[in-house]
């Protein structure tokens, strides 16, 4: 279920789920794992920020095996696309910093 604009907002408003928005943004694709080594968080902080994007209709997940990737949702409202696009490029430091952290995403250790 999408959410209203100001709900979005609300939500782009905690710093973990902004983070984690502009780290899909930009990656395509993460890994519960990999988001959880760029933001420096545990798991269980980074699945409950990312289970309230899905909620909100932000994020989708997809289960392989063991492990869950997120992705940007599809058909986000333009102006939310035009938003995260400038607020990486305004702030850069926003996404370098949990870049550098993430490295190369690669697959989740068994």
């Amino acid at each position: 279920m999408a959410m209203t604009p100001t709900a979005t907002l609300q939500c782009l408003a905690e710093p973990t789920r902004l983070r984690a928005l502009l780290l899909l943004q930009h990656q395509g694709e993460l890994c519960v794992c990999d988001l959880q080594a760029a933001l420096g968080e545990s798991q269980p902080k980074i699945s409950r920020h990312l289970r309230s994007l899905r909620d909100g209709g932000l994020v989708q997940d997809e289960r392989r095996g063991r492990w869950v990737y997120y992705a940007l949702a599809p058909g986000r409202p333009p102006w939310l696309q035009n938003l995260l696009t400038e607020l990486s490029q305004a702030h850069p430091d926003i996404l370098q910093a949990d870049l550098k952290r993430l490295g190369s995403p690669q697959a989740c250790e068994p």
